[in-house]
């Protein structure tokens, strides 16, 4: 860093900027770690699950299934890559039971029943695609709302912003209880 200027290391930063966004369009483009089907399905999963709508962009729009294959395709041990490729598998052939194809050969309605059906018992999972839905839920969802469009469009945060008053709570203003001693 020596005979480095500020102005060369803010010109460095600002590339750093520019080249991240370009990073996540390629992985959008070319999964890292499923097939190219499996990212197709786990891409339409996602925006079933948080689609777009008049307020906000879906899943989609956040790339959310690039998000969940670099991390899949990162995790330290095999689990989580095992989970999502079985869970896929599991999808595939609920769509042949209810429908006799493949999920993305469904049509929306087919492929939205499809989800419906792995959600029907959410809170208590009874079979496999039930508990992948759960698992493949919470991806979608920490992967969404963790993406520019989850915070700044669907959740409107606007950052770090000064406050007129104080919103929180006076300790002061709440009387000190003492325990009651025991003799």
């Amino acid at each position: 860093m020596e005979g480095q200027s500020r102005r060369d290391l803010f010109r460095i930063a600002a590339g750093a900027v520019v080249v991240a966004p370009l990073t996540a369009q390629e992985a959008a483009q070319s999964p890292r770690f499923f097939t190219a089907t499996e990212f197709k399905m786990l891409d339409a999963l996602s925006e079933i699950i948080i689609p777009a709508d008049d307020h906000s962009p879906g899943a989609h729009a956040a790339q959310v299934a690039a998000y969940i294959d670099k991390n899949v395709g990162e995790a330290f041990e095999e689990q989580p890559r095992r989970t999502f490729r079985e869970g896929l598998k599991l999808v595939d052939n609920l769509s042949h039971e209810l429908h006799g194809k493949a999920f993305l050969d469904a049509d929306p309605a087919q492929r939205v029943a499809v989800v419906a059906r792995m959600a029907k018992n959410e809170r208590h999972p009874a079979n496999p695609q039930e508990r992948f839905f759960g698992e493949l839920k919470g991806a979608v969802v920490f992967a969404y709302y963790t993406s520019k469009i989850g915070i700044h469009q669907e959740m409107e945060y606007k950052g770090n912003t000064v406050q007129t008053e104080f919103s929180g709570y006076d300790a002061d203003l709440v009387p000190i209880q003492l325990p009651s001693s025991t003799k």
